[in-house]
C-alpha cells in the first residue's frame, strides 16, 4: 500500500487548468502536462473522465537499512488497478477531480498462491493557479493543491485472505498540500511539485497508530511535438518519517521511496486522448527505506473532455 501512496504525488500534479496564452504555447503547456497524469483539463476543456488500468509487478524490496533485497525463488506479487477519475473546471482559475480506485493484488509464496481485491481508498482533489506555465515571459506558473483521501477501502487489519491479497486501503484519512511551480519554454515543459501529506490517528487490533507526515517532491520534463504527442520524463521521492505506537516512537519505521517515470499522450481528437506510462523504482540500495513492494509498472489511460 505504501507505493500506491507514493503515487499521490503525480495523481495530484495533473489537477491543473490553463489559460493566458498563445496558442502554441498551450498546446506545449497542456500536452505536457497530460503526460504525466491524464487527470488534467486542457485549455478549452469544462469537464473530463477517463479510465486508468495499471499493472506494477514486484521484484524486490527495501528493508528498514535501505538495502534492496530481490524476490526469493517461488515469491512473487502483481498489483493490478483500474482507476475511474473525473475532472471538472469550477472556477476560471480552477479545478476539482476524484478519482476511485478498483485494486487487485496476486500474491504466491513457496506452496500457496493468492488473488484478492476490491475498492480502493477514494480520493477528492482541487488544483487552483496563481499564475498559468505560460501566462508571463519570465514567472513560472504557480499552483496550489489540496486534496483528501477517504478510507474505503480495506486496510491490511480486516483482511481475511490468508497472504492479505484483500487489503485495499490504509485505513485512515489522510490530508494533502502542495505547491506546483511550471513554465512552459516553447515545446518544452519543465515543472517541480512539493506535496505534504498527513494521516489521521487510528486504532487497530487495539493497537493506536499515528504515521508521520509524508514528504514527496517532483520533477518533470516534457517536449510536445507539432503532432500534439507529448512525451515527458519524471522523477519524485518521498519520504516519512518515525511512526508513533501508543505515543511512543516506533524505531525503523520511517520510509522512503524513489521512482522514476517515462510516459507520452497521443491526441486522437480535441475530446479524446491515449495514454502510456512505465514507472520503474531503481533496485539499488538507498533508493528505498522499508517498502514491502519495488518494481516496475505499466499503465494505459483513454480521456473523453468536454469543451
Amino acid at each position: 500500500m505504501s507505493r500506491r501512496r507514493c503515487r499521490f504525488a503525480s495523481e495530484l500534479i495533473g489537477l491543473v487548468v490553463l489559460g493566458g496564452a498563445t496558442d502554441a504555447a498551450a498546446q506545449a503547456c497542456c500536452a505536457g502536462s497530460n503526460v504525466v497524469t491524464p487527470a488534467r483539463l486542457e485549455l478549452h476543456d469544462d469537464a473530463l473522465v477517463g479510465i486508468e488500468a495499471r499493472a506494477t509487478d514486484a521484484y524486490g524490496s527495501f528493508d528498514p537499512t535501505g538495502t534492496f533485497v530481490a524476490t526469493p525463488p517461488g515469491a512473487s506479487e502483481l498489483d493490478l488497478e483500474q482507476d475511474v477519475f473525473g475532472a471538472l473546471r469550477v472556477l476560471p482559475r480552477g479545478q476539482v477531480a476524484v478519482l476511485v480506485p478498483l485494486i487487485e493484488t496476486r500474491r504466491t509464496v513457496p506452496g500457496d498462491k493468492e488473488l484478492g481485491g476490491g475498492l480502493g481508498d477514494l480520493n477528492l482533489s482541487a488544483r487552483y493557479d496563481f499564475i498559468y506555465a505560460s501566462e508571463a515571459r519570465y514567472v513560472p506558473g504557480i499552483s496550489l493543491l489540496v486534496g483528501v483521501t477517504f478510507p474505503t477501502g480495506t486496510p491490511p487489519e480486516s483482511a481475511s485472505m490468508p497472504l492479505a491479497t484483500d487489503a485495499t486501503g490504509v485505513g485512515a484519512y489522510q490530508a494533502n498540500l502542495g505547491i506546483s511551480i511550471e513554465k512552459a519554454i516553447g515545446p518544452w515543459l519543465v515543472g517541480a511539485t512539493g506535496l505534504v501529506a498527513k494521516r489521521a490517528q487510528r486504532t487497530a487490533d487495539g493497537v493506536t497508530e499515528s504515521l508521520a507526515a509524508q514528504w514527496t517532491a517532483l520533477a518533470v520534463a516534457a517536449y510536445t511535438l507539432r503532432s500534439g504527442v507529448a512525451v515527458a520524463l519524471s522523477g519524485s521521492f518521498t519520504a516519512e518519517g518515525t511512526a508513533t505506537i501508543d505515543g511512543m516512537d516506533e524505531p525503523g519505521s520511517r520510509r522512503r521511496l524513489v521512482a522514476i517515470s517515462a510516459s507520452g499522450v497521443m491526441p486522437l481528437s480535441d475530446q479524446l486522448r491515449l495514454q502510456g506510462a512505465i514507472t520503474f523504482d531503481p533496485p539499488l540500495s538507498s533508493m528505498g527505506i522499508n517498502q514491502p513492494a519495488a518494481g516496475v509498472g505499466l499503465a494505459a489511460t483513454v480521456v473523453y473532455a468536454w469543451q
